[in-house]
């Protein structure tokens, strides 16, 4: 039995901690992106088109609306990406949105491209 994948990291910039939780499965992938904290905020799904159907992912956001936009766009980006369902919280307290765009797409390829945790390690 394979168990998901399950990565935590951060980056560092301008003074703040922004950071991110993966977690993958055989079907489906999930990233919380948040600034300072680990926190749920603005959720998105976005489910990958069929192999022979051109488009991007369906998507829609089910929570929140703050950060609309990026937890919609990185939740599409991931779907087409991974070619599983993507769940994407995006959790922003003090840095505008558009800023932290560029620092979130570094984190989610950081964390794609990451080893998994071991099992039983703690943080």
């Amino acid at each position: 039995m394979e168990r998901a994948k399950v990565v935590r990291d951060e980056i560092v910039e301008r003074e703040v901690h922004f950071l991110a939780v993966y977690v993958e499965t055989k079907n489906s992938c999930l990233i919380l992106l948040s600034e300072s904290e680990d926190k749920l905020g603005t959720l998105a799904i976005a489910v990958p088109k069929p192999r022979d159907m051109l488009g991007p992912p369906s998507s829609s956001v089910l929570l929140g609306d703050r950060t609309m936009i990026s937890a919609r766009m990185f939740a599409e980006y991931l779907a087409s990406r991974m070619k599983k369902i993507a769940l994407v919280s995006v959790y922003l307290k003090t840095i505008d949105e558009t800023q932290a765009q560029s620092i979130f797409m570094k984190l989610i390829e950081k964390v794609v491209h990451a080893e998994p945790e071991k099992e039983g390690a703690t943080a």
